[in-house]
């Protein structure tokens, strides 16, 4: 039994680990030595004995809520240490409703067991060795996906896969200082050119593979936050009736009264597994009123904030003075697409090069507006295959090892204890990915971003 094993054995963490509400089933489990002794004072069935009770078997039985009542449910017992935690587990799957299941929490905490902290369970089972940290923080990124592209992007690393190739660059740069302190214990000996060769030569492989992981994950902030699209352009030439159009509904006011979006509205869609953040801005133009003056000023800030600008322009008339002053503002922006709207109308407007003709009111055109939307930003499809990290931690991470790698190809004339500080600085670094080397602190404030009862 290891150390963090017996930390917890007289401590045993019960919650619902079911969405609370009205539903088919609801799991409340507990977790620890001893939970199994509390499961033996409230649940009860013909064929059940506590004496030989069979893990990973459900039992048909009742759970006594202590106040006269029984709840007909199910229980299963896991037997350490092959569980999630590495601890007993019992739990009870019961019909769904919050008043329920907080009733068979309540009976649990009375027998002994303490409500469980966010992300206790897995805490537990990364100090029971049971899982990584990089795993940890990958099972947080599957509940918390909102889109395809992100579960895809988590699902690719289950199993280990991230840890594996880690611990496979960990295991060379060992070699590398295994090599070193040869040297070092060996100065008379003539071979530290050589072994500084091999030695760089490898380190060399390690930062190729670092680079790799980074260019695999280049388009990582777009798979977890979405691509943020601003729509621009004077009042009145259909950018409320394109927002509707992209998304699928009515969610902007549309009239023909200008300047009726005096605020910015948000909206997004999935295409192709990625979110594409919609953000329809207040017409940019002078104006007097005090209120339309503050959403202009926000138009003007979301083009900062965006991935991509869609420049929307009235075909149905020449560029106006405010057109103009509008492409003037753009015109130090990267990302750009000129939609030109209303090609239901009599085209007067100037041709644009690159230019979108569209028809928001008849939605024509609109799917390539989201095509050239994707293509501008992703360049290319995801391929899920590859080692992709959309945890900002861990791609933090990484850019602090090639850091750490590019002083060191710098370091080629310097002494082998030079050297050895910054190699094992590298490994270290990389530890920080997989909690080898991490510390409580920093383990705190991973798990406790999961819910209650994971």
């Amino acid at each position: 039994m290891n150390l963090c094993y017996n930390m917890f054995m007289n401590d045993i963490i019960s919650a619902i680990s079911t969405p609370l509400g009205k539903g088919a089933i609801s799991i409340v489990r507990m977790s620890g030595q001893g939970c199994l002794a509390i499961a033996e004072k409230v649940f009860f069935a013909k064929s059940l004995s506590y004496n030989n009770i069979l893990p990973r078997m459900l039992y048909l039985g009742y759970f006594d809520l202590q106040d006269g009542t029984k709840e007909h449910c199910l229980m299963v017992y896991f037997k350490a240490p092959k569980t999630y935690t590495g601890e007993d587990i019992v739990e009870f799957q019961v019909h769904g409703g919050t008043i329920l299941t907080q009733k068979i929490l309540s009976v649990l905490i009375k027998f002994g067991a303490r409500i469980a902290q966010p992300g206790e369970f897995s805490k537990r089972a990364y100090e029971n060795g049971k899982i990584s940290l990089d795993e940890a923080e990958n099972i947080i990124a599957e509940i918390n996906a909102e889109s395809e592209s992100e579960l895809k992007a988590s699902l690719s690393l289950t199993d280990g896969k991230l840890k594996n190739k880690i611990k496979e660059l960990q295991n060379k740069i060992t070699e590398s200082i295994a090599q070193i302190e040869a040297t070092l214990d060996y100065p008379e000996e003539d071979f530290e050119k050589s072994a500084k060769e091999k030695i760089f030569s490898d380190m060399e492989n390690v930062k190729d593979e670092i680079d790799k992981f980074i260019a695999d994950s280049q388009n990582s902030r777009y798979i977890s936050k979405g691509i943020n699209i601003a729509i621009v352009g004077s009042p009145n030439v259909g950018k409320s009736s394109l927002l509707n159009a992209l998304v699928g509904e009515e969610r902007a006011i549309v009239t023909d009264i200008e300047g009726t979006t005096r605020d910015t509205l948000n909206e997004s869609i999935l295409y192709k597994g990625v979110k594409l953040n919609f953000i329809d801005t207040a017409g940019i133009r002078n104006s007097s009123d005090k209120v339309e003056k503050i959403g202009i000023e926000k138009s003007k800030q979301s083009l900062a904030n965006a991935d991509v600008i869609l420049w929307v322009i009235d075909g149905s008339k020449i560029l106006s003075h405010t057109d103009k002053e509008i492409k003037e503002l753009l015109k130090d922006y990267k990302n750009v697409l000129t939609i030109i709207n209303k090609s239901d109308k009599k085209r007067i407007c100037e041709k644009i090069p690159g230019e979108i003709v569209i028809s928001a009111l008849k939605e024509n055109n609109i799917e390539k507006i989201k095509e050239n939307i994707y293509q501008m930003v992703i360049n290319e499809d995801i391929d899920y295959n590859k080692t992709i990290i959309i945890n900002e931690r861990q791609i933090e991470i990484l850019n602090e090892c090639k850091n750490v790698l590019d002083e060191l190809m710098k370091a080629r004339e310097e002494s082998m204890d030079i050297i050895a500080m910054l190699i094992k600085k590298v490994w270290n670094t990389l530890g920080k990915i997989t909690g080898e080397c991490e510390n409580e602190q920093i383990i705190d404030l991973i798990f406790s971003k999961f819910c209650l009862g994971k």
